[in-house]
């Protein structure tokens, strides 16, 4: 069969935030890609923003592999933080349990969600030596000072393209996320590349006296690490493009003297209702908390039903459009599976429909990983599938066979339809509620007993019991099956 790697390398279209267009992507080596992104601070469960960040990049990991592209993917986790440190002095626990804690759930979160793990995930505690070696450059350098009292602070105005990332002029930047003005700085816009120890922190010896490293010095020593001073794609949330990615920026280029990154990647915000997700709003929510709720492919499915750039609002009608549109899919992949053929030859017209579909998914992919139009493509092919279905004769029906292998061959490369059907349209209640399937099993057997003494009154009864609980039956040759409704 054909696969998805039919379209040529040099046909990935990127948006690149820096230049605020899309641009022809090339790499800096032939067929390979060095992608890093920003991973989460580990001091509490990962909420829906960061869902969207890993299930993005997850995406677009396996499609660029699907192409052909040779990709390392490297995402961080920040282990050392001010966040970190205020939650592990709350729960009166150490700083390496509470990591260790946050680390495995957020894990344990992306395998739910389908993510596959990134080819190294470089914990910031690890790198404190390479930071120190990078501040020092920078020193050197006169890009950065260290103050009395063991601070030392990035020199904004020392990095004249300070600001071509954001778009903002350097004399209108205020002071970062994470930093304090302080009266030390030369200029309220500096950034702070390492704290002087408090008591009570953990900290590390530096020769500019004990302390720990700013969280922006983190992320230019990793990825330099592991990608090398200039490197492809860098991604990471919406949130992140400034102070931290600018930031990164002037840290990396002023110590190296080379360009850092080609291509930057910014995954759109999620909002709530309509609203920003803030704790302070009561509109927050983690990925366990959804996933209570919803099956961890509905999420993925809501999540890549929309441009990795857009806005998202994230809601429960919107959640159930998902499974509505997901439950769609899986009634004809069942539907298929009901055809027990053991050998099929492909018709020259259906080669053309998966030729077709193939060049046309692969087309929006390649357009800035055009999910939504990838998505209707898959819609079509369903349609098709099903028309297939309805044809007179079982040879003609048994085309749908690869058709449909075809559609679970691309849905695999979002991440998507990888359950068995029926386990999928049977699945629990959403939030716990409703009938059990032992409890809809039970009613479908009194419905069989009714139907057999010819009770037909009670029968449509049960079945309208049933439709009222959100369960749709199917009667077949085989039998009744049943799925949760949309």
């Amino acid at each position: 069969m054909t696969t998805a790697t039919a379209q040529p390398l040099t046909s990935l279209v990127l948006h690149n935030s820096e230049t605020r267009r899309k641009e022809v992507f090339v790499p800096r080596v032939s067929g390979e890609i060095g992608l890093y992104v920003c991973g989460m601070t580990v001091y509490d469960y990962c909420h829906i923003g960061h869902a969207r960040v890993m299930v993005s990049f997850d995406y677009m990991v396996r499609f660029l592999r699907a192409q052909g592209w040779r990709v390392k993917y490297v995402r961080n986790i920040t282990d050392i933080d001010d966040k970190i440190i205020a939650r592990a002095n709350e729960n009166n626990e150490s700083i390496q349990s509470l990591t260790t804690r946050f680390i495995d759930a957020m894990n344990e979160d992306a395998d739910r969600l389908g993510c596959a793990r990134p080819d190294q995930s470089p914990l910031a505690t690890e790198y404190i030596d390479e930071m120190q070696g990078m501040i020092s450059t920078l020193i050197k350098k006169d890009h950065a000072y260290a103050v009395e009292g063991g601070d030392v602070y990035y020199a904004v105005n020392s990095f004249p393209r300070y600001g071509r990332l954001s778009g903002r002029a350097q004399e209108d930047l205020q002071a970062g996320a994470r930093v304090d003005v302080d009266s030390d700085k030369k200029n309220p816009a500096d950034f702070v590349l390492w704290k002087a120890a408090k008591p009570h922190e953990p900290s590390w010896q530096s020769p500019w006296g004990i302390g720990r490293p700013g969280w922006h010095i983190e992320c230019s020593a990793m990825s330099t690490c592991n990608l090398g001073n200039h490197f492809d794609i860098h991604g990471g949330g919406g949130d992140l493009l400034f102070p931290h990615h600018e930031n990164e920026i002037a840290q990396s280029e002023g110590a190296t003297g080379e360009t850092y990154v080609n291509t930057w990647l910014h995954v759109g915000f999620v909002n709530v209702d309509g609203e920003k997700m803030s704790k302070s709003l009561g509109n927050f929510f983690t990925i366990r908390d959804v996933m209570r709720q919803f099956a961890p492919e509905v999420i993925r499915y809501f999540i890549v039903g929309s441009h990795y750039r857009s806005p998202l609002n994230f809601s429960d009608s919107a959640l159930k459009d998902a499974k509505q549109a997901l439950s769609r899919f899986y009634q004809t992949l069942k539907a298929t599976k009901e055809l027990h053929v053991t050998e099929i030859k492909l018709h020259e017209t259906y080669e053309k429909v998966i030729g077709n579909t193939l060049e046309r998914f692969n087309a929006a992919m390649n357009d800035d990983f055009n999910t939504p139009e990838a998505l209707a493509v898959l819609f079509e092919l369903t349609r098709e599938i099903n028309r297939v279905l309805r044809l007179e004769t079982i040879e003609e029906r048994t085309q749908a066979l690869p058709l449909t292998q075809h559609l679970r061959d691309l849905a695999g490369i979002l991440g998507l339809l990888n359950s068995n059907p029926v386990d999928f349209l049977q699945g629990e209640a959403d939030a716990g509620q409703g009938l059990t399937s032992e409890q809809i099993e039970q009613q479908i057997e009194a419905r069989q007993v009714a139907k057999a003494a010819r009770d037909f009154a009670k029968a449509d009864q049960i079945r309208k019991e049933l439709l009222d609980a959100g369960v749709v039956l199917e009667d077949g040759k085989g039998g009744t099956t049943w799925r949760r409704g949309e």
